[in-house]
């Protein structure tokens, strides 16, 4: 790993660090407490990094191209964001991003790109169910962050991802809409096309994947979970 790398994981940790100090000195909470904030993350964090980084919790559908895979690390942050408050959620998707950051295959580009998207997705839909804790809160959130996220894919990938891999990593255009076409022979081209055919499909059935195993799950764990906002006797 070269220096500029760890220097740019360095700087990426140290603002996350000053982010959450400067919000909680800013806006202060009764229920807050740093080190079960640290604890809390650092858990999920590390089970959000196992899903996100081992490649057998990582797959791809047949139907799309090879490169778009499936990754379930945004449950544990959903869980966490849905018990805790959405800041939580954001902090385990930006623990396990500087914990892969070293391990990055596209010069941290990906997982920037990755941070961006699981941030929305996530904060928005834990946001609003901190304001309406009940189904249809839930149904709300994951609308809505679904919307903002489907778009804000889509946009990162025709004017960040498809020209970072066509002329940074040496993929020539014609090779990328190849692979594209191998799997979806009706997308003409590495912009809209693509954006449309295969990135918005892709985004809805792996958030659609991510919603029902979410569900499933914190509907059996909230039950252990501790909530911020209630009073507990021995919390």
């Amino acid at each position: 790993m070269e220096i500029r790398e760890i220097a740019a994981i360095i700087a990426l940790f140290i603002l996350v660090l000053l982010t959450f100090r400067l919000y909680f000195d800013a806006y202060p909470s009764k229920n807050y407490h740093p080190v079960r904030f640290l604890a809390r993350v650092g858990v999920f964090g590390g089970i959000a990094t196992l899903l996100y980084a081992v490649p057998v919790f990582k797959f791809s559908l047949p139907i799309f191209p090879s490169f778009l895979e499936i990754h379930l690390d945004e449950i544990p942050a959903f869980i966490a964001g849905f018990a805790y408050g959405p800041l939580s959620g954001i902090a385990v998707i930006l623990v396990k991003t500087i914990i892969k950051l070293p391990l990055s295959r596209t010069m941290m580009v990906g997982e920037l790109t990755d941070l961006i998207l699981s941030s929305i997705y996530v904060g928005v839909t834990a946001l609003i169910y901190k304001k309406k804790r009940n189904l249809k809160g839930v149904a709300i959130g994951f609308g809505l962050a679904t919307l903002i996220q489907v778009v804000a894919a889509m946009l990162l990938n025709v004017y960040v991802m498809i020209p970072f891999y066509a002329y940074t990593m040496g993929y020539g255009v014609d090779a990328l809409l190849g692979m594209m076409q191998k799997a979806i022979p009706s997308i003409s081209d590495t912009r809209w096309s693509y954006a449309f055919l295969a990135v918005l499909p892709f985004n809805l059935i792996k958030d659609g994947i991510v919603i029902a195993i979410t569900f499933v799950v914190y509907r059996y764990l909230h039950v252990f979970l501790r909530f911020e906002g209630k009073k507990k006797a021995n919390h």
